[in-house]
């Protein structure tokens, strides 16, 4: 379910790291969330390559989908179904009905050849702590601005839920009760082997919104919630968004969103020489580079005055 890329810099070195398609606009979407005030503010963020960086150490970071390794045949397979179905998923012909249709029998199959695979917690914990990922900087800064505040953060993936919350463990060593991930979840058992997953199928065309049922808040080292699991509730009353999107189809995470006013972020990691200009018109601030998360920390500061 992810797609490899080569390995290049985005930019030429003088090209600014931060770039605003129409100030005038972003000023007045600025002015009216600061006047609502932050009590009104959610935060969705997509999770690969937006949260995380795009090259670690100067190579292509993994997804937390490429990141899990159990059984060789079983990855072979699940290769072999992203050869078939990705396409799918780019075709510009294919009607979304039918798309649609696709992507969940994708990660439906996915889904149960991780099982028949016999994947266990362990290996998500061994494949995590041996992954090529790492979060973009001031990742930390970012969620304590937005806890301070109280502001909810609901981070989307068609991925996975517990690799997610295992990639937070291992790298950032703490939780935060204002963040809620929607994304497919895992069922073990007492032996710690993969069962089942619950609720609904997430994938890339349904990430939004209406999927806030599988919302959940993050585990702490005993495995207990930490905050209370109550779903859409917690962006209740919150009609201002703030969005954090790596691709044009993040835009779609505030589906379902009856919004007042929406700042969009998006953080373009490739062929920005193509894509600057289509990003400049789709999203507010657009930030090249694998930049940092300091123009989002410094946007939210500001809306608090």
């Amino acid at each position: 379910m992810e797609k490899q890329h080569v390995n290049t810099r985005l930019t030429a070195p003088d090209c600014p790291d931060v770039v605003i398609g129409n100030p005038v606009q972003l000023e007045e979407k600025k002015k009216a969330i600061k006047s609502a005030g932050l009590s009104t503010l959610q935060v969705i963020a997509d999770f690969d390559m937006t949260l995380t960086k795009y090259l670690v150490d100067g190579v292509r970071g993994q997804s937390t989908h490429a990141l899990l390794k159990s059984n060789p045949a079983y990855d072979r397979k699940r290769h072999e179904l992203f050869e078939y179905y990705y396409p799918l998923e780019i075709s510009p012909t294919l009607p979304a009905d039918e798309k649609a249709k696709h992507m969940e029998e994708w990660w439906e199959k996915s889904h149960a050849l991780l099982i028949e695979g016999g994947l266990n917690y362990e290996s998500i914990v061994s494949s995590v702590a041996n992954a090529t990922i790492s979060f973009r900087d001031r990742i930390t800064e970012f969620f304590e601005t937005l806890d301070e505040d109280g502001v909810p953060l609901l981070i989307f993936s068609a991925g996975l839920a517990d690799i997610i919350e295992e990639v937070l463990k291992q790298k950032l060593h703490r939780v935060f009760s204002n963040i809620r991930v929607v994304s497919n979840r895992m069922e073990f058992d007492d032996c710690g082997d993969l069962i089942g997953f619950k609720g609904k199928t997430i994938h890339v065309l349904n990430k939004n919104e209406h999927a806030l049922e599988m919302a959940a808040p993050l585990h702490d080292d005993d495995g207990n919630l930490v905050g209370e699991n109550t779903g859409a509730a917690i962006i209740q009353g919150r009609s201002n968004v703030l969005l954090l999107g790596d691709h044009l189809g993040d835009l779609g995470m505030s589906d379902g969103v009856d919004y007042d006013n929406r700042i969009s972020i998006g953080f373009l990691n490739e062929n920005a020489e193509n894509w600057l200009e289509t990003y400049k018109k789709a999203f507010d601030i657009v930030i090249l580079n694998d930049g940092s998360l300091k123009p989002v920390i410094e946007l939210v500061k500001e809306l608090r005055t």
